[in-house]
């Protein structure tokens, strides 16, 4: 009985195609994973548990594997070896670190003073930015 489902040398090669030999994305998929759940968390201790953003959030996270499809075949064209996919990578996973940190402050866990101030520089930044526009 032959299944639809990728067998590991089929999935391997798929992720090759897609991603390249871009490093990290196993991480990457730990670390989005980990911000769903922590923003599930604070969704839920907020009492702002909508499907609507939770959907949105879910696509979003779609969005950043079609940016990496886009930057691997940037990579391809003009042969830059992965760096372009890599740059993307790490882009993403500093910003699901910075998520899932913002997250955990918001849910009441405690977080090093130092990273709570820069948290709290960059929201006021996102704000004074939203709010000429």
């Amino acid at each position: 009985m032959e299944t639809l489902l990728l067998q590991g040398a089929e999935w391997k090669a798929v992720q090759l195609y897609l991603f390249g030999a871009v490093k990290f994305m196993d991480l990457l998929a730990v670390l989005m994973l980990l911000d769903v759940i922590t923003g599930l968390m604070k969704a839920w201790k907020n009492k702002r548990l909508r499907s609507r953003n939770a959907l949105y959030g879910y696509a979003r996270k779609i969005g950043i594997y079609v940016a990496i499809i886009v930057a691997n075949i940037i990579d391809q064209v003009f042969g830059f070896n992965g760096a372009v996919a890599t740059a993307t990578v790490l882009f993403y996973i500093g910003n699901e670190l910075l998520s899932i940190v913002e997250n955990l402050a918001q849910i009441g866990v405690k977080v090093p003073s130092v990273i709570t101030d820069k948290l709290h520089v960059i929201n006021q930044e996102e704000n004074k930015e939203e709010k000429s526009k």
